[in-house]
């Protein structure tokens, strides 16, 4: 159901100006579920705040934007949690790639000893320490060693560790560029997650905001026009909590 009523509003989330979205500045869980439970709540008040000059389309919408703020938190959660996972995996794996490298340099060095030029090159390859670099010595390492090749394998080095050099360099570029989120997946999505929750956001705030205004001396039924969340969290600072 949250995935058809993203897919029925995805034409106005989209249309959401950047500088008209709203960063959640709570769980996007629990403002759903405040969403939902306001359109439950306002149900008996129609006459008097559409009388106030509520829209009472926004109530009848307010589901559908809920439940499409609901489905894209849960996009963005699951790319959110694939970047963990590339991260996870990363931090297993690049101690070796980092020790191959070191591996290689340490072979490269004796084996050119007598190849100042050579020695050179290994040097220049081998500086800076970022995981980017790394992977770029391990593929830079490979093609210098396949090279001169007969230099290295003078000192009896086993070639085989050229071909994982590349391989090496190849797949974990690809879990970095994971880790790092530079897949652009994840960073769509949560541009996503934001505009659907500021969409959902913007009608919450207006129906609200006329609740509070109308129920400004009913206490009873101005509690249902106010974020409960928020509230527990501003009677902790004994701050006002309408909002």
């Amino acid at each position: 159901m949250s995935q058809k009523n993203y897919d029925a509003k995805l034409k106005e989330i989209t249309a959401i100006r950047d500088e008209d979205v709203k960063t959640p500045n709570m769980p996007v869980g629990e403002a759903v579920q405040e969403a939902e439970n306001l359109v439950a709540w306002c149900e008996e008040d129609k006459a008097k705040l559409t009388k106030a000059g509520l829209d009472w389309q926004l109530v009848e919408d307010l589901p559908l934007r809920a439940g499409a703020c609901r489905y894209a938190q849960s996009i963005w959660a699951r790319e959110s949690q694939s970047r963990e996972d590339a991260q996870k995996e990363w931090n297993a794996k690049s101690p070796d790639a980092f020790n191959l490298r070191d591996e290689l340099v340490h072979h490269f060095l004796f084996a050119f000893r007598k190849q100042p030029e050579l020695v050179s090159k290994v040097q220049i390859i081998r500086e800076g320490g970022s995981n980017a670099d790394m992977l770029q010595d391990l593929r830079d390492l490979s093609v210098l060693g396949k090279e001169n090749l007969d230099l290295l394998k003078a000192i009896s080095m086993d070639a085989k560790l050229l071909t994982e050099a590349a391989q090496t360099a190849d797949t974990l570029s690809v879990l970095l560029a994971s880790a790092n989120g530079e897949s652009g997946d994840d960073a769509k999505a949560k541009v996503m997650r934001d505009k659907a929750y500021s969409y959902m956001k913007v009608a919450v705030d207006d129906i609200r905001g006329t609740g509070q205004y109308v129920y400004w001396r009913d206490e009873d039924r101005k509690k249902g026009y106010v974020s409960l969340y928020k509230k527990r969290g501003r009677k902790k600072n004994n701050a006002p909590v309408e909002e």
